[in-house]
């Protein structure tokens, strides 16, 4: 894992993170892949919807 990545804790049920596991083992990938790879995907979709968030150079882990 990248140090510059900040953590973060999801929790989500046992039975969604089941299913997370279920997918990611069809994809080949890990379950933070997985759930990286989703993300990234409703982030592509949000932004052609609506434009292209503008993200600042300096960023709080907070943020």
């Amino acid at each position: 894992m990248r140090k510059d990545y900040p953590r973060y804790t999801l929790r989500v049920s046992k039975e969604m993170l089941f299913k997370i596991k279920y997918i990611a083992n069809f994809n080949g990938r890990t379950k933070n892949k997985e759930i990286e790879q989703t993300l990234k995907k409703h982030i592509r979709d949000f932004e052609k919807n609506f434009g292209e968030i503008n993200v600042p150079d300096e960023i709080s882990e907070d943020e």
